[in-house]
């Protein structure tokens, strides 16, 4: 799913509104009665909070989980008009990256400890220091396990499991894509193996998808046009590059606006200078994961694609057209500068590959890749709104949260209760997106995927996810959702997040007719999506880390509620009964993290 490396990023302030906000997980709060620091929050700067919240963490290791031989980077500092400020950190023991030992600390205005989320609720020093395989064969034993070339090993502490092991980290560079592997320094085993990219359809699916006869052959031709583009806005400046103001005839979604760059007089780029230089390119058919080897889409006129794939230009329309709305509706919706809110560009290759059936978010590319089909399962470009809202919002997940699966299958199929969460998160805010860019040839719905052609008429839905008969998705959670494919897992978070914004029931929304039932048939009326979205990315940013569940899910967007509305509010109120209705409640919590 995500790339599973810890990376080192630079602090960034996050500075959100009261009504917006972001996400939460497991919280300890410290004990009462704590003398307050002097420091006011107009006068602090952010390495002033990341000192605050370091020191914190080392003051309250019981808490915390910090300890002796252990180091803390600060990935993100997150400021909030009403006080708080948190700090996202990623961990190392004795200088080795610790994979599970992210956590982040909460302060008050006044930069005092007010609580903790963390991935890890265990030490994470290794029982042994001394590893017993060399680098080279924990290399051999990574190649082998991604049938790929391996990169340096490297040793790491890995402290996802319930335990802190000792671990080389290979990258390995497959036919398939690069993937992460985690060997045993001690034993050889190979802990982990995981894809760097997301792919918009697991490998589960598309052998449903062969053995059930069914293709994916979305209808396209909705961008041809009767009038010419000459409505186009090319610029007069004298001075070049410039900002234009052009149109593409895309695929999917009809003739759209497109912000590029023009470069002389009648020659222009596809890229948006007021989106961070936001760019799509042409792979020109290789599986290249880097940007710069693509292909600029230049035009003398300013215009893009003809709305049918015999244009090269028509998919690039529907992939830049997708990233600035999907760039717009987090800056709009949430003050999000970006997809890893640093103000840099999201990018995209379309023509990816030869016949390659997907779509995905790849991290080690930091861009969108598009295949155009493999001609039998998937018959076209999957550049659909919703499919590119959903795939970058794995790199918002990969920027924040990094929820990853618990354990990835040797066909590529992920499980794991943190990966369904991820999955969904990726369906709300795709679905976010669509209801944002509020296209009338793309009318917005609670339904993913609606758009690829399948017999069932969508490929997830949020209001009844079990009416998903392709992948299996579920409505509820039970024990063996931990161990679930984590699309067919994902339905417990989304149906909570439906039933938290629209609530339970028959209802018509727009042209879709919905009918959402509940675990305990209690009726669940909703707060609407504005205010049910503010508290998921609420609880994204601030109160997820890489290991939560849905319990901790839960427990992150009742967090997320409280600070945006108070505890004692109809909005707390109802995320604790969306959950109910979905099965997850205090009571539940598997007996191990009581």
């Amino acid at each position: 799913m995500r790339s599973a490396h810890i990376r080192s990023v630079a602090v960034a302030v996050a500075v959100t509104t009261a009504a917006t906000g972001l996400a939460g997980t497991a919280f300890a709060g410290p004990a009462t009665g704590e003398r307050q620091p002097a420091a006011t929050a107009s006068a602090t700067t952010a390495a002033q909070v990341v000192a605050a919240a370091r020191t914190a963490a080392f003051a309250h290791a019981a808490a915390t989980g910090v300890g002796s031989g252990d180091e803390l980077q600060p990935q993100d500092v997150m400021i909030d008009p009403e006080g708080a400020r948190h700090v996202r950190f990623v961990r190392t023991h004795r200088g080795m990256p610790v994979l599970g030992g992210d956590l982040v600390v909460h302060l008050s205005r006044r930069l005092a400890y007010t609580g903790v989320t963390r991935a890890a609720d265990h030490t994470v020093r290794p029982a042994a220091t001394e590893a017993k395989l060399t680098a080279r064969q924990a290399e051999e034993k990574a190649a082998a396990a991604a049938d790929g070339d391996a990169g340096t090993a490297r040793l790491v502490v890995d402290a996802r499991d319930g335990a802190a092991a000792l671990a080389y980290r290979v990258s390995v560079d497959g036919a398939s894509g690069s993937s992460t592997v985690v060997v045993d320094a001690l034993t050889g085993r190979v802990r982990s193996n995981t894809p760097d990219s997301d792919e918009f359809l697991s490998p589960r699916l598309l052998d449903t998808l062969r053995r059930h006869g069914e293709t994916l052959d979305p209808a396209t031709g909705t961008g041809l046009q009767a009038q010419a583009l000459a409505g186009a806005s090319v610029s007069a400046a004298a001075r070049y590059p410039a900002t234009a103001h052009g149109f593409g005839r895309s695929l999917f979604v009809g003739k759209v606006p497109l912000t590029t760059t023009q470069t002389a007089r009648k020659s222009f780029l596809l890229k948006d200078p007021t989106r961070y230089g936001t760019e799509t390119r042409d792979a020109k058919d290789k599986e290249t994961e880097s940007f710069g080897q693509g292909t600029k889409f230049t035009s003398t006129t300013d215009s893009w694609g003809n709305g049918t794939t015999s244009s090269r230009g028509s998919a690039a329309a529907d992939a830049q057209y997708g990233i600035t709305e999907t760039l717009d509706f987090y800056r709009k919706t949430f003050g999000r500068k970006g997809i890893a809110n640093n103000s840099k560009p999201a990018r995209a290759m379309v023509h990816w590959g030869k016949k390659v059936g997907n779509a995905f978010w790849d991290s080690t590319c930091g861009c969108m890749l598009y295949g155009d089909g493999d001609g039998h399962e998937i018959n076209k470009p999957l550049v659909v709104l919703d499919v590119t809202g959903h795939e970058l919002t794995h790199g918002v997940v990969d920027a924040t949260a990094k929820l990853e699966p618990t354990h990835v299958d040797n066909d590529g199929n992920q499980f794991g209760e943190p990966g369904a969460l991820n999955e969904s998160l990726a369906d709300i805010f795709g679905s976010g997106v669509e209801f944002f860019a509020d296209n009338p040839k793309n009318p917005p719905n609670y339904l993913l995927g609606e758009k690829l052609g399948l017999r069932q008429k969508f490929l997830r839905r949020l209001d009844h996810p079990s009416l998903d008969r392709i992948e299996g998705t579920v409505d509820y959670w039970s024990p063996e959702v931990a161990n679930a494919e984590v699309h067919a897992g994902s339905g417990v978070s989304s149906h909570a997040f439906y039933l938290l914004a629209e609530g339970s029931g028959r209802k018509k929304i727009g042209a879709t007719t919905y009918d959402s039932p509940t675990y305990d048939g209690s009726t669940v009326t909703g707060i609407g999506r504005a205010k049910a979205t503010a508290i998921f990315y609420r609880a994204l940013t601030r109160y997820m880390v890489s290991s939560t569940d849905f319990h901790d899910a839960r427990i992150a967007t009742l967090k997320a509620a409280g600070d945006l509305y108070g505890a004692s509010s109809v909005e707390y109120r109802t995320v604790d009964q969306a959950w109910a209705a979905v099965d997850v409640t205090e009571a539940d919590t598997p007996g191990a993290r009581h």
